[in-house]
């Protein structure tokens, strides 16, 4: 027969306690853990409404509106990321901040989803220039705007 003594028994208990908590926390961080998406932080304080460009099967496809509110972010595509290179375009709710760039796509003035890049306003949409990010194939990519517009968009 073996005899424990006191402190052989706390330290078994504590052991116990300590596998349950490790493995409650591990369980914990899965339900929780980042997924992969391309989301838009908005650093500024300002409500800031964003448009998406991507390739799909379809072909060219540019979508919005995203309404992200001053400094939070929002996931625009959930999931894991189906294309190499995502255009953004972003104006805040003042009128005063804008980031956008060289590549020509389709916007409108509501809720938008527009496949193809040419003859936006001869099918009734605006043409506006939206910024190039490539994700070099990762799963995931965030931008950040900051309240500097003019400089364009922030990668992080």
């Amino acid at each position: 027969m073996i005899s424990f003594t006191m402190t052989d028994a706390i330290r078994r208990a504590f052991i116990v306690v300590s596998l349950a908590s490790g493995a409650f926390l591990a369980t914990l961080g899965a339900t929780t853990a980042a997924k992969a998406d391309f989301r838009v932080c908005n650093a500024t304080q300002s409500l800031v409404g964003v448009a998406i460009g991507h390739r799909t099967e379809e072909g060219w496809v540019s979508e919005g509106w995203w309404r992200i509110q001053p400094t939070t972010c929002r996931s625009i595509v959930e999931g894991d990321l189906k294309s190499r290179y995502y255009y953004l375009y972003a104006e805040d709710d003042k009128g005063l901040g804008r980031w956008a760039g060289d590549i020509r796509m389709c916007i409108a003035e509501n809720e938008f989803r527009v496949v193809g890049v040419k003859d936006c306003f001869s099918r009734g949409f605006q043409e506006m220039g939206f910024r190039e990010y490539d994700t070099g194939e990762q799963g995931s990519w965030m931008v950040q705007l900051t309240e500097t517009p003019s400089e364009g968009v922030a990668d992080q």
